[in-house]
């Protein structure tokens, strides 16, 4: 696995690249993509970074693991390739914004139109074994992570930190409250959102008026 990644996150980040648990997180992940099918596949492992720059991050929104099944996983939290049916947190997502923003649901689960607006699509762990969900967990992805959210918070003023579920919300440990705003609330599974810890929490509409109130240009959910 090479790290290719965008040149503003690499000088951000280049004190991680350097330790010894990076350089294990990267033979580990070598040998899982030789010897099994991985995803996403591994010139996406970092597209969270390449379609959201540095200097342009307005949003955070932090995902659990990749999507496991084939053809699903693009890099990005949530988000799934062009032409994949949506999995069900994603349809939960969107219908979300349905009633938040009146806004109708998109054909598509491909989240690079929010990343490309400065949305930060970041899973706690870049890479998972295809049909094995989680298996790439406690392998160092998660201190890399935490590290990337730390530099977020420690070099960025009025950055929005969506998180979803228990998972996320132990993330936000790392995150600057007095700086930044942070929205948290049940994840969108069908589980927790069925129950009613995720519909309603309006995160969408509160997220625009937060940056709009900062002089910032909203999002376009």
């Amino acid at each position: 696995m090479n790290v290719n990644i965008a040149e503003r996150w690499k000088s951000v980040l280049h004190e991680e690249f350097e330790k010894e648990y990076f350089n294990r997180l990267v033979n580990f992940v070598k040998t899982e993509y030789q010897q099994y099918k991985c995803f996403p596949k591994g010139n996406k492992i970092f597209s969270a970074f390449d379609h959201c720059s540095f200097d342009d991050l307005k949003v955070v929104i932090i995902g659990q693991d990749p999507y496991h099944g084939v053809g699903q996983a693009n890099g990005l939290c949530f988000s799934v390739n062009d032409g994949i049916d949506k999995p069900p947190s994603l349809q939960n997502i969107f219908k979300e914004i349905e009633t938040d923003l009146e806004k109708p649901m998109p054909n598509n689960g491909n989240l690079e139109r929010w990343a490309k607006q400065g949305v930060l699509l970041l899973n706690a762990t870049l890479t998972v074994r295809a049909h094995q969900a989680g298996s790439h967990q406690n392998k160092g992805w998660e201190t890399f992570t935490d590290a990337v959210i730390s530099q977020i918070s420690r070099n960025k003023e009025n950055v929005v930190f969506l998180l979803w579920g228990g998972y996320a919300k132990k993330k936000g440990a790392k995150i600057d409250n007095s700086k930044h705003y942070i929205l948290a609330s049940g994840h969108p599974s069908p589980l927790s959102a069925n129950r009613g810890f995720w519909f309603g929490n309006s995160h969408f509409s509160k997220t625009n008026a937060f940056l709009e109130s900062k002089g910032l240009d909203i999002i376009d959910w």
